[in-house]
């Protein structure tokens, strides 16, 4: 994590790696039927994460 990042309401940096994690771990998250993230944006992230 950078130092000095902003942090959200779930304790964790802002982005969307980490709060799709943080709320998993909360047991909040969402199933994938009811994701607020589109499926050309997630598969874009996947693609970055394989770097």
């Amino acid at each position: 994590m950078k130092k000095g990042a902003k942090k959200n309401k779930l304790g964790v940096e802002n982005s969307l790696v980490n709060n799709i994690n943080a709320r998993k771990e909360k047991g909040v998250s969402r199933s994938k039927k009811d994701s607020t993230v589109s499926k050309k944006s997630y598969t874009k992230m996947e693609n970055n994460w394989k770097k």
